[in-house]
Order: structure tokens, then C-alpha cells, then sequence
């Protein structure tokens, strides 16, 4: 704002002390019209701030907020112009928006800022780390501009700071010679520019949020998915009762468990004859009274990685299933299928694969460096680990070799497979479950409770109770109860 100097007032005649002048009235009148005349230009400032911060509280188009910025300057300044430069991530400088009057000069100066923004931004890119040198940046700006611009011009700008970091430059300017940058001119424009950059941080924080709920989205998706591919519930096998549940850390996770008919022959001998059943039939019948996979595994990690190649190995597993291979062949086909893509991926899968027979009560297994199962006797009251000596990780080494066992379950035995959720699970003073307290709740369950869903409420009960209620665990835990009935309570065979 220009400063309208006072009339200095004139002399009073000396025949006339103390007397008063009609030309008097010109020094009040004078002042009246310059308090008017600033109270009008105040009242203008506030109303331009006022428009550009009600602009920010309905921002919901960055550009056009940003249309405003310099004219804004340019008026609450009574500049001629305004500019407005922003610096992107990448370090590479970009001219946004010019206010100016139309004309020749406003063309002269928009092609100088064309000019300057694209050399700063060519000197930034032959630097190895040009988002490091923001005030390199800046000093050359400045100095191109002024330059460009020569010395009629009065030009001065000031940093759009976002979160301390240079974001930007807003300049004002003036052909003026009297145009002086004083110390409020330099106040308002930093008001404008802290404005801009409020502008941009809530511009990110929106398109930042947008991207979250994207995301959200995307996993809530996968975690459903991941959550039809497990089993939805247990099998009818003769003679033995079932119960199991996956608790994620995430809501995607890398624990996988599984039970998958091993013993069907759609295709076999059973349809044969004069009035042979239907295919469904057949595979009911064959799936109710054949031998049953069981398999429990751990991919290394969390979240959606791990989740996607739990996916993957469910897949390539059942469909090694479906080739009547032994436990340990299995295996040692799914660790080929796999390896090159876990190699890739740096992550590696734990399983224990066994395969259970109701008509003999063997289970026969194998196992890729998972956590052995735990079998409680009934007969004797004790816990003993199914393991094998050999068996690496599934994606380790193409040519692991994998070894199978076998084991005679009797009425009243209890099995259960888990992962590393239970045993890693860690209370508020650092100390874990381990698996000595697992082996103690284990056998007590088996001790008190009958059925294989209360053995299993009451472990998962018991683990959090260690780590606090309230308190969530780390990992994700994954359990599988099988118990064998005694004879009084198994199921008669229909056929």
C-alpha cells in the first residue's frame, strides 16, 4: 500500500492569533480521507484473506486453489503480479499459475518463468540427489528470475514450507520505482504462502487417505477370500472327532491348515455295473468313509504376501493330494513345484502333512520343519512329538528329501497340530507360552474335557489369558484337534 503524504498545513496570519482560516478545513479533511482511504484497503486485505481461507476450509480441488494463490498476493500486496513455483518430489522445479494484466509484459514474464523453471529443473536432474539441494534450488531461482526479469522490476517471494520442507515459491512483483518491500507486505505475503502450503498438506493427506481406504478395501477382499478358502468346517470322519480355528494377527495371514479327501476314485471301479451310482453319489460316499489329508503349514511373514502364497501352496497341495503320492512323496513334488517361486520371494513355508485312515486308525506323516504335533496317550496319561529326522523347508532346496512315519492311534488319543502363534506368543513382560506350557495345558484339556471343540476353546483360552486380556497376539495361531473315540462313543457305519 502506497503511503499519501500529509498537506503540511497553512500558516496562521499574525493579525490574526488564535483566529481560524476557512483553508484550515484542508489538513482535517485530508487526514479523514487517508484513515478512509486505509480503512478501505484493510477491509479489502481482509476480505481477499477471507475469501482465500474459506476457499481452503472447501478445498476440494488443489488447482483451483491454487488459481487464487497469486492473485491473492497480488492484491493484499498492491503488487503488480504474482507467481507461483512449486517444487516436486524429485527434486524438478514446475511453474503453476501467473497473475499479471494482460499484455505484452504479462507474455514477457510468463516466458521468463517457462524458461527459468525448466533450467532449474535441468540443472536439478544432472545431480545425482536433486531433492537434496532444495536451497540450491531456491538461490538459483531467485537469481534467474531476477535476471529475467532486469532491473525495472521489484521482485521478492518467499518459501511455501510443508512440514519444514520447501515446497514451493510465491513471488510478488511490481514496475513500480516508488514499490517498496516493507515489512508488512512481507508478513502478508507469508500469510498467503503458509495458506498454499496448508493447501497442499491437506491435498495429500486426502489423496494419502483415499489411497488407505483403497487399500482397506483391497484387504478386506483378501482377508474374505482367504477366509472361503479355509475349510468352513471340519469333516465327518468315522471314529474320530474334529475341531479347528485360525486366528489372524492381520487380517490376512500367512497360517494355512487344511482337510482334504485322499481316497475317492470318481472315475474307479465303484461305477461300474448294471445300475452304477451317480458320480455324486460316489464321491459322497468315498469322502465320507475314506482316508482323510490333514495338513497344517506357516508361511514366513504376514500380511498379504504371506497370505497370497498360503493361497498358492493350498493349491498346488490339494492338487498333489488328488495323485495318491505317499506323505513324504508329496512333499518332496510340492517343494519342486515351489521352490522357484519361494526362491524368488525370500520366503519359505513350514507344513506337516499326514493322512489319516479310519478303518486301521493309522496316520501317516511327514514333515517340512514345522512344529511336530502333539499326541497325547490316553492309555498312559503321556504327550510324545510326531516328527521325522529329515525334512527342510518347503522352497529351501529343490532336492530336499522328505521322510514319512507312522503311528497306531487308539481310542480316547488326542492330536493336535498348531503353529508358532501358540508357542511364540508373548506376554507383557517379554516372556513366551513356549512349549512346555503348551504340553501342560494340552495334557490338562485332555485330562478334563471330551470333546475336541472344548480342547480347543480351553488352549486358546489359556494362551490369552497369558498375554493379557484385552491384549492381542503378534502372530497369527492356528489349531487342529483330532481325538479318537473311545469304542463306546464311535459312530456305526451306515453301510
Amino acid at each position: 500500500m502506497t503511503a499519501v503524504p500529509l498537506p503540511r498545513p497553512s500558516p496562521q496570519p499574525a493579525d490574526r492569533p488564535g483566529g481560524r482560516n476557512p483553508t484550515d478545513v484542508t489538513p482535517v479533511f485530508a487526514l479523514k480521507e487517508l484513515v478512509a482511504r486505509l480503512h478501505r484497503e484493510q477491509h479489502n486485505v481482509q476480505d481477499m484473506l477471507g475469501s482465500l481461507a474459506f476457499a481452503l476450509r472447501s478445498l476440494n480441488n488443489l488447482n483451483q486453489f491454487l488459481e487464487l494463490v497469486p492473485l491473492v498476493a497480488t492484491r493484499v500486496t498492491d503488487a503488480d503480479g504474482g507467481a507461483l513455483v512449486l517444487f516436486k518430489p524429485n527434486g524438478q522445479v514446475r511453474f503453476q499459475q501467473l497473475h499479471c494484466q494482460e499484455g505484452r509484459q504479462c507474455q514477457d514474464m510468463r516466458k521468463a518463468l517457462e524458461i527459468v523453471t525448466r533450467q532449474v529443473s535441468a540443472d536439478a536432474g544432472a545431480t545425482l540427489e536433486p531433492a537434496t539441494d532444495t536451497a540450491g534450488q531456491i538461490s538459483s531461482l531467485d537469481i534467474q528470475l531476477s535476471h529475467y526479469f532486469g532491473p525495472d522490476v521489484h521482485l521478492f517471494g518467499t518459501s511455501i514450507l510443508v512440514k519444514n520442507a520447501e515446497r514451493g515459491r510465491l513471488y510478488v512483483f511490481s514496475r513500480d520505482p516508488q514499490y517498496v518491500r516493507t515489512a508488512g507486505r512481507q508478513k502478508l505475503v507469508r500469510l498467503v504462502a503458509d495458506q498454499t502450503a496448508v493447501a497442499i498438506y491437506k491435498d495429500e493427506l486426502t489423496a494419502k487417505l483415499a489411497e488407505k481406504e483403497r487399500l482397506d478395501r483391497e484387504l478386506e477382499i483378501g482377508a474374505e477370500i482367504q477366509l472361503r478358502l479355509l475349510p468352513r468346517c471340519c469333516p465327518t470322519v468315522p471314529g474320530a472327532d474334529i475341531a479347528a480355528r485360525c486366528e489372524t494377527a492381520s487380517r490376512v495371514g500367512g497360517d494355512y491348515y487344511d482337510f482334504i479327501p485322499a481316497d475317492y476314485d470318481p472315475i474307479g471301479k465303484e461305477n461300474e455295473g448294471e445300475n452304477p451310482p451317480s458320480l455324486m453319489q460316489n464321491l459322497k460316499s468315498k469322502i465320507n468313509k475314506g482316508r482323510w489329508s490333514i495338513a497344517i503349514g506357516d508361511v514366513m511373514g504376514k500380511g498379504v504376501p504371506a497370505g497370497l502364497l498360503m493361497t498358492m501352496t493350498r493349491g498346488m497341495l490339494r492338487a498333489e493330494v488328488l495323485n495318491r503320492h505317499s506323505p513324504s512323496r508329496i512333499l518332496q513334488h510340492l517343494n519342486r513345484v515351489m521352490h522357484a517361486d519361494l526362491e524368488n520371494s525370500h520366503r519359505f513355508v513350514t507344513l506337516f502333512y499326514s493322512e489319516y485312515d479310519p478303518k486301521t486308525r493309522i496316520l501317516s506323516y511327514s514333515n517340512a520343519a514345522h512344529h511336530p504335533p502333539l499326541l497325547w496317550r490316553s492309555a498312559t496319561n503321556s504327550i510324545q512329538r510326531l516328527d521325522t529326522l529329515e525334512g527342510m523347508l518347503i522352497g529351501l532346496d529343490a532336492d530336499s528329501r522328505y521322510q514319512e512315519a507312522q503311528v497306531q492311534l487308539q481310542p480316547g488319543d488326542t492330536i493336535i497340530y498348531y503353529t508358532d502363534g501358540f508357542t511364540d506368543a508373548a506376554n507383557q513382560r517379554g516372556d513366551r507360552f513356549d512349549e512346555e506350557n503348551l504340553i501342560a495345558a494340552f495334557q490338562f484339556a485332555c485330562q478334563n474335557y471330551q470333546e475336541s471343540e472344548q480342547i480347543l476353546n480351553y488352549l486358546f483360552d489359556r494362551v490369552q489369558q497369558f498375554i493379557g486380556v484385552g491384549n492381542r497376539n503378534e502372530d497369527d495361531m492356528t489349531l487342529v484337534v483330532l481325538k479318537i473315540q473311545s469304542v463306546t462313543g464311535e459312530k456305526k457305519d451306515d453301510s
